[in-house]
């Protein structure tokens, strides 16, 4: 491989020492003399247990940073090399075939025994996948005594080179080399895999482009980095299902009659729907949405506290929102039932920071729900059977503070948030025992 021209022209700049050597001291040098010993770490562990953390180098330090990203380099290349091709992955179906033990009516199964003789047929690349401790694990879950279906060898191989794949893909983009992608990695990731998305590249117009990038990069930073880190390790993304779903728009879709298919969230339509709506809420064009377009969002019933909220802690322009902040608006009020949605709403609702709710925070996003009330002329409700009706369901710790671990244990986390910032949401658990179909 052809080594890098910015790693060859920083080694041939590199200097030795930040100072000039006198005349004197050249003098004086002896090439002869030996070198002084390393001072050597006395504790005893040391002699046992590996250095398992090097600190990255610091950003001014060119040189170490073009070395690391050269090592990286080679390192997936060599993993790379490692992987099963279609032709190797076609061999071991037809080796498998060779050495079923027994077939069912339905299935191909093959035993310990068959299994050892399989392995011994392999060469060493792909015995490395078809392991011992694999044969066990799907054994465990085998219906059958003592066999295993030869479809589930397959397919555990196939997943595994794909997700090893997909790592190493991922891995091109971790400047820093430390296991995660910040979100202009991702960025740039999403950017160059475009071209081989086949449902996304045929229809991509290059002005959208950028829209649709910050659209799948805000859905992974969601619900992988709900704590807003800035960073999304990579193993979380591959165990996600999020990769999964993006490159299954490589493919062209296969719909069935029987059941409805379900719209990926990173194919064009989603995309397309999710920005369709952005621009139906600008009512002045002007590519950013106040307080008052937002709040036509969905069914129109947000109440008027929730919204101040939502311009209070969310990144703004002079009191608009962007359309980068507009996604993870609506990714919280779509996926109510996940935990990066309820951190999102968890922080609009702790209106103090404290970390907890308390009687006067729901009084005040009460007053939202008062408001709504007088204004469809509907019979008030007491704020003290409202608190004590969200109290009951939560049943926190301690019976004065609601806590975001509370309402996540709860089991009605969706129901509690949804009755505080929503009027309809309300007026339909306030209703619940007339219309059953909405409790």
């Amino acid at each position: 491989m052809e080594l890098d021209p910015d790693f060859v022209k920083e080694f041939a700049c590199l200097k030795i020492s930040t100072r000039d050597i006198s005349a004197e001291e050249l003098a004086k040098f002896d090439a002869n003399v030996p070198l002084k010993a390393r001072a050597q770490v006395k504790h005893t562990s040391y002699k046992h247990v590996p250095q398992f953390f090097y600190v990255p180098p610091p950003p001014d330090d060119k040189l170490r940073h073009l070395l690391r990203r050269e090592a990286q380099s080679l390192f997936l290349q060599q993993k790379s090399e490692e992987l099963l091709n279609n032709e190797e992955l076609q061999q071991l179906w037809r080796l498998l075939e060779q050495h079923v033990t027994e077939t069912t009516a339905k299935q191909q199964l093959i035993s310990y025994d068959d299994y050892c003789r399989l392995r011994s047929a392999l060469d060493k690349k792909c015995r490395k996948y078809l392991t011992t401790c694999l044969f066990a694990q799907l054994l465990s879950e085998s219906p059958y005594l003592g066999s295993v279906e030869i479809a589930s060898v397959f397919n555990y191989t196939m997943r595994k080179v794909w997700l090893t794949q997909c790592r190493i893909g991922l891995s091109f983009y971790d400047d820093v080399g430390q296991g995660y992608l910040r979100e202009f990695d991702l960025e740039n990731y999403i950017v160059d895999l475009i071209p081989t998305l086949g449902q996304i590249c045929d229809c991509m117009d290059p002005a959208f482009e950028k829209f649709y990038v910050c659209t799948v990069v805000k859905r992974f930073y969601f619900f992988l980095d709900p704590l807003r880190t800035g960073r999304i390790r990579i193993r979380e993304m591959l165990v996600s299902g999020l990769i999964h779903q993006l490159m299954e728009l490589r493919d062209e879709p296969k719909p069935t009659e029987l059941e409805p298919v379900q719209l990926n969230p990173f194919s064009m339509p989603a995309v397309l729907a999710v920005y369709g709506s952005f621009l139906n809420l600008d009512l002045d064009h002007n590519g950013l949405l106040n307080k008052q377009e937002l709040s036509r969002y969905g069914s129109g019933t947000l109440t008027s506290v929730f919204m101040d909220r939502v311009f209070e802690e969310c990144h703004t322009y002079d009191g608009e929102m962007d359309y980068k902040t507009y996604l993870g608006f609506v990714l919280a009020l779509e996926n109510r039932q996940t935990s990066s949605s309820l951190h999102y709403l968890f922080r609009m609702l702790d209106v103090q920071h404290t970390g907890y709710l308390t009687m006067q925070t729901l009084n005040y996003f009460f007053k939202g729900i008062e408001e709504q009330l007088a204004l469809r002329s509907a019979e008030a409700v007491r704020f003290e059977d409202f608190s004590n009706e969200i109290f009951d369901m939560v049943t926190p710790k301690d019976p004065c503070k609601i806590t975001l671990k509370d309402l996540s244990n709860c089991g009605q986390a969706e129901t509690v948030v949804s009755i505080l910032i929503e009027f309809h949401k309300f007026w339909a658990y306030e209703n619940r025992d007339d219309n059953p179909q909405n409790a």
